[in-house]
């Protein structure tokens, strides 16, 4: 029973890492709609830049929940 207990231990602290990723995005999208406010016609140079830090947040996530799945049932 102990090893079952620290492997639920261990995923819950893999999965610590997803709580990075709702405040990520949330910074990402919130920058960029703030500087599109300010100034639409920079639209077209910071969409892309917004877009690669979603998906290198999002990969974070996802690489957090392989570990915690890893950790379970491996």
């Amino acid at each position: 029973m102990e090893l079952e207990a620290a492997k639920m231990i261990g995923a819950g602290l893999a999965v610590i890492g997803l709580s990075g990723v709702g405040v990520g995005i949330g910074n990402i999208f919130s920058s960029l709609i703030g500087s599109i406010a300010r100034n639409p016609a920079t639209r077209p140079q910071i969409f892309p830049m917004a877009m690669l830090g979603f998906a290198l947040v999002e990969a974070v996530a996802l690489y957090a929940l392989l570990i915690s799945f890893l950790i379970l049932f491996g």
